[in-house]
């Protein structure tokens, strides 16, 4: 009897994991692109480094219908003047179309 209960047991951990960590991939996707691409040289998710913190981003951003495809502009072709005076350079000759889409979602996904 014991050992029948382990499967269900095991599945059902596995449906709350799902519940509980559903953005979880999303967001060591999201982390492992910023790290791959070098984003975190400039930015970090709390904290201004060179660029501003990824929380800062998404603050100003929060509520923008457009923001995902805006930031993902900004990461394709670079970007300055709007944080301040060190410009972000272009991540789009290097970083697929695709890739630049996730970083922007996870990056506005940073509050």
């Amino acid at each position: 009897m014991k050992n029948r209960l382990i499967p269900v047991l095991a599945a059902g951990a596995g449906v709350v994991a799902l519940l509980i960590g559903g953005n979880s991939a999303f967001a060591a996707g999201g982390a492992d692109l910023a790290q791959k691409n070098g984003c975190m040289a400039c930015h970090s998710i709390d904290k201004k480094v060179l660029g501003p913190a990824y929380k800062d981003v998404a603050k100003k951003y929060k509520g923008n219908a457009d923001a995902v495809a805006m930031l993902s502009k900004k990461i394709k072709d670079g970007s300055t003047g709007v944080w301040g005076a060190i410009p972000m350079p272009p991540n789009g000759p290097r970083v697929s179309d695709a890739d630049i889409k996730v970083l922007a979602e996870w990056v506005l996904a940073s509050n």
